[in-house]
């Protein structure tokens, strides 16, 4: 049986003195994609923060078997593990194609920068279109596709998803889930995603976690999760 990609385990986390996160565990399969869902305030974004060691956290975060609960998070990014926060957090002041530069700040192989440069480009074409647009001045939906393209130019083993459909039109959702789709099958990249999106959500992963007041209260494949009518009424609004 293949190791988890990331494995999380009895994992507290929060600001200050107070713990918003209480003994969650969770696992993202190699090349799986798992999503993580719940209401607002539930802790979802904390969640991902604790585990690109963002926030104060105890517990057991293992990557790629390396533990990582004790690590910066410059050296977890070096591992292999790529974080797109809420709000998207693109460099506004510089160009679509600056942007994806500085995805690859940390690599040496100016060719293979260059490859993945061009292969972003295929992923998302609208951004070949305003490579050289100021990404402040790019649609929402665009800014979300230059953020996605950043992170996946660290070439990744695991990309981490802060709601990506956030604020964006039906039809710009369903085609960057599609893309994140094809990198999750074609590169074997690992996803973990939150999401408000609950039913996009389990259509794209494999793995769902449910997240209330901190702790995960049910987890397992994301079908199963889709279709209990219980858990879609009573914590999925669906």
């Amino acid at each position: 049986m293949t190791a988890p990609l990331l494995e999380v385990e009895s994992l507290d986390a929060g600001y200050g003195p107070s713990d918003v996160l209480h003994g969650v565990s969770f696992t993202v399969g190699e090349g799986g994609i798992t999503t993580v869902l719940g209401a607002n305030g539930a802790g979802k974004t904390t969640l991902l923060r604790a585990v690109c060691g963002l926030i104060r956290r105890r517990g057991r975060v293992r990557f790629g078997g390396t533990a990582i609960e004790s690590k910066a998070t410059e050296d977890i990014v070096r591992l292999g593990l790529a974080h797109v926060p809420d709000g998207r957090g693109t460099f506004v002041q510089l160009s679509a194609e600056e942007n994806l530069r500085v995805g690859a700040i940390t690599r040496r192989d100016r060719r293979g920068v260059a490859a993945d440069m061009e292969r972003m480009y295929g992923y998302f074409p609208r951004l070949r279109e305003r490579r050289h647009q100021q990404a402040g001045t790019l649609s929402g939906g665009e800014q979300q596709m230059l953020a996605i393209a950043r992170a996946l130019m660290l070439r990744p083993r695991l990309l981490v998803l802060d709601e990506p459909s956030f604020g964006l039109a039906p039809l710009i959702v369903r085609d960057i889930f599609a893309i994140m789709r094809t990198v999750n099958r074609e590169e074997r990249v690992g996803i973990l995603l939150v999401e408000q999106n609950a039913k996009l959500a389990l259509e794209l992963a494999d793995t769902a976690y449910l997240l209330e007041t901190g702790r995960v209260v049910t987890g397992g494949p994301a079908a199963q999760l889709r279709d209990d009518e219980t858990i879609r009424r009573a914590y999925l609004g669906y």
